[in-house]
């Protein structure tokens, strides 16, 4: 088991960087003002998007996806090569940032450097030939992990990685992956450097249904053997239901409790209203007062928060995967992104100083959140549905809410405010 997680990760926050989709050059070199950006926000972590070229058969739109990897050792000519990665990872690490990358390793582009190489080391389809267990994943072909040389190709890879600086890995659908093989990876690189370990774990009904047709699917319980965080996509049907008006936030709540006393002890969830592969959030909604709302509950759940870059400035568009779709930084609202600064910061600070989590629901869809244990207890109140009226309160809050500014006292009852509150108690 990971027991060597860093409990201070809960107190870090993760900026995702697609390169590509970045700038309209796509290079690392046009991408180095997101570090500045990262910093300005309050993020310790960089994570980037896959960095590797990506395949041409099969190809999906016309770059192809970047999680179609044909050699998982190169960096992609058309970023900047690894001369430009090397410039991005040490402007990262001049700034104070780790930087982790995207590994890949459940599949590769049907014409990678392996498929030629080693045709053996991936599962067969109808016809023999490689193929991937998911239908939909037209462009990709899946790897056979009961193939040990694959193993030390693979843990090589990471090796030459972790050699040239990185700092980590975020491994994309690391449940379809034997969690054998990530233990043994993490306790060969660890002779290297300690990395961060960050899995992207699937959605719990997407385990029982790759297990119902015969193939392996780890849970999240199993992956924090191997991984510092994983992804909330265990709970993530519950919170879309939220969204959607088709199930109760009470039902996403519980999860949260079920999280807490199903996974190890020390397994961090890595929280997120967005990512590359989910809508945006001001798309959800829009760029009002539930943005707020549902930003700060996301920045102040147990764990380590993770954005998508242009999320602090409200972009409801997201950038396509297969294609060249740079982010209109023009887009957006300026106003949003120093407040995110500020609210991030703050609830930043309040993880790493109150190290305990509760949340309740006082009404529909209004949530009363905790953070104690430290010598500054905060309870927000988030009015995620933007809902007018009053609601009873089980205790008296008093003290400075960090967000407004402002001294704010309540008893039992309290008016509903649009705004979220959050409250450093006297």
């Amino acid at each position: 088991m990971a027991h060597d997680t860093p409990q201070t990760l809960r107190a870090s926050s993760i900026y995702q960087i697609f390169v590509r989709n970045y700038s309209e050059s796509g290079t690392f070199d046009a991408a180095l003002p997101a570090l500045d950006a990262a910093s300005r926000l309050g993020f310790d972590i960089v994570y980037l998007t896959p960095i590797h070229p990506s395949g041409h058969v099969s190809r999906k739109g016309m770059l192809g996806s970047p999680y179609a990897i044909s050699d998982y050792r190169a960096v992609d000519p058309a970023l900047g090569g690894e001369s430009g990665f090397r410039r991005f990872l040490d402007a990262a690490h001049a700034r104070g940032q780790r930087l982790i990358i995207d590994v890949v390793y459940n599949h590769t582009s049907p014409d990678s450097v392996l498929v030629r190489d080693h045709p053996e080391w991936f599962w067969k389809g109808p016809g023999g030939v490689p193929a991937p267990r998911v239908p939909d994943w037209s462009d990709v072909v899946d790897l056979d992990y009961s193939h040990r040389d694959l193993w030390d190709y693979q843990i090589e890879t990471l090796e030459l990685w972790a050699r040239l600086g990185v700092d980590g890995f975020r491994c994309d659908v690391a449940s379809l992956v034997p969690v054998t093989f990530w233990a043994e990876a993490r306790r060969r690189l660890a002779a290297i450097h300690p990395c961060l370990w960050l899995a992207e774990s699937v959605h719990k009904e997407f385990v029982a249904l790759i297990r119902s047709r015969g193939f392996y699917a780890a849970c999240d319980a199993e992956l924090h053997e191997a991984f510092d965080l994983s992804y909330d996509y265990d709970a993530r049907t519950e919170l879309e239901a939220v969204w959607a008006g088709t199930g109760p936030l009470a039902a996403y709540l519980h999860h949260l409790s079920l999280q807490n006393s199903m996974l190890p002890a020390t397994a961090i969830k890595a929280r997120f209203l967005e990512n590359h592969d989910q809508t945006r959030a001001a798309y959800h909604f829009g760029t009002g007062p539930r943005l707020r709302a549902w930003t700060l509950f996301a920045m102040l759940l147990d764990g380590a928060f993770l954005a998508y870059m242009g999320q602090e400035r409200a972009i409801a568009h997201r950038p396509s995967l297969f294609d060249h779709d740079p982010v209109d930084w023009t887009q957006g609202d300026p106003s949003f992104e120093a407040w995110f600064a500020q609210a991030h910061r703050t609830t930043r600070a309040i993880r790493g100083r109150e190290p305990t989590f509760a949340a309740r629901e006082l009404a529909a869809g209004v949530v009363l959140l905790q953070r104690s244990g430290g010598p500054q207890p905060v309870v927000a109140l988030l009015n995620l549905d933007g809902r007018s009226g009053t609601v009873d309160l089980p205790i008296p809050i008093k003290g400075r809410d960090v967000i407004g500014g402002n001294r704010v006292e309540f008893g039992t009852v309290m008016a509903l405010s649009a705004e979220p509150i959050v409250v450093i108690l006297d």
